[in-house]
């Protein structure tokens, strides 16, 4: 697929000044915080919804979404991303194969998204409650594999660190922990992103599984079963749907991950001592 992006995108982080009080004082510093910016999402020119991201590694985000969506059904049909400026906003233009453009125009799906939306523009259940092929076999993991990877989470996640508000979506492997990490200020968006990224970037979606820094909620679920993922773990909770949906479509779900501890929700078997 062909991509471009424009020379210059808001940054992710922004600096503000502050007053801090501790225990009755007060000081004035420079604080970083989380940016986000409206992203509108067009196929062939045609608008398809609108969210608020932070502003960065977008062609990531775009791919991401247009594959766990199931907008397109491989990467070979995104033929090109484009992200531009539009005035205070930013545009992500996509070409798709045509009869994949057909097929989202008869899903009528124009609708405008809040910060990391998991069902953005949905009209229809049918839309929102897709039933991903589900994962046959997939990756074998340990309880030692988790925790390696939690051990290293933090040390990857640069944004957050400098903020303290934005989610992570990180891709590990058994046995090498993680690999790769996209932040955001939504875990969809995060989510998204590490997807594109992955793709973009060759990895074999069957040989590791995504840690999210959030809860773990149906449309995470979703989005991992639709693009091959058969693993996911969250530091949070997970929802009573996204367990019966992980069940349903095959992935192991992994939950409450933290140093020391981590609680199997479904399909547990992948998961050796």
């Amino acid at each position: 697929m062909d991509s471009t992006s424009p020379p210059a995108v808001p940054a992710p982080v922004a600096s503000v000044h502050v007053e801090r009080w501790l225990e009755g004082v007060r000081t004035v510093a420079a604080d970083d915080v989380a940016d986000e910016q409206p992203i509108a999402f067009k196929y062939h020119g045609v608008s398809h919804v609108v969210m608020l991201a932070t502003p960065h590694d977008l062609q990531d985000l775009a791919i991401g979404f247009t594959l766990s969506e199931a907008i397109v059904e491989s990467p070979a049909e995104i033929r090109e991303v484009r992200v531009h400026r539009a005035g205070e906003a930013l545009e992500v233009h996509l070409d798709i194969a045509p009869e994949r453009f057909t097929a989202l125009l008869q899903r009528h799906r124009h609708l405008t998204g809040r910060t990391g939306c998991g069902m953005c523009g949905a009209e229809t259940l049918s839309d929102a409650i897709r039933a991903p092929k589900a994962q046959v076999h997939g990756v074998t993991l340990s309880s030692a594999d988790v925790q390696l990877a939690l051990q290293s989470l933090g040390a990857w996640q640069t944004m957050n660190a400098r903020t303290g508000s934005i989610h992570g979506a990180a891709w590990a492997v058994p046995g090498q922990g993680v690999v790769l990490v996209r932040e955001d200020v939504g875990r969809h968006n995060a989510m998204d992103k590490l997807i594109g990224a992955l793709v973009q970037g060759g990895f074999d979606l069957a040989s590791g599984y995504v840690i999210i820094t959030s809860r773990a909620s149906y449309e995470i679920v979703q989005k991992a079963a639709t693009v091959g993922i058969s693993a996911l773990v969250a530091v949070s909770a997970p929802t009573a749907f996204a367990i019966r949906s992980a069940d349903a479509f095959g992935v192991t779900l992994i939950g409450f991950a933290r140093p020391g501890r981590h609680v199997i929700y479904a399909h547990g078997e992948r998961v050796v001592a």
